[in-house]
């Protein structure tokens, strides 16, 4: 579980907005996570990179959107390898996810 106090888009409209929107720029397989077919333990399932950020609404929209930019599918680097460097520096910071 993160240690950083978040701000669900439920309790705060301004959150609510920038998360819709950084959200909206994601890959769609970035989506919802479908709970019966995820494997994430417990701890970690409803948790959000995106909410850390969601005591600034406007830093959440900017850090989020440069991370969705750098998804962009007409950049040189295949989804297979935005993978593969998230999950060696998950793995290096014996992250969960």
């Amino acid at each position: 579980m993160t240690w950083i106090k978040t701000v669900p888009p439920t309790e705060d409209p301004t959150v609510a907005e920038a998360f819709a929107e950084v959200v909206g720029r994601y890959p769609p397989e970035y989506g919802p996570v479908d709970p019966t077919t995820t494997r994430l333990p417990d701890a970690v399932q409803h948790e959000s990179i995106t909410l850390a950020h969601s005591l600034i609404p406007a830093a959440m929209r900017h850090m989020m959107a440069g991370y969705a930019a750098m998804l962009d599918p007409k950049l040189p680097l295949s989804r297979r390898q935005h993978e593969m460097i998230a999950a060696t520096v998950s793995a290096i910071n014996r992250c969960f996810y």
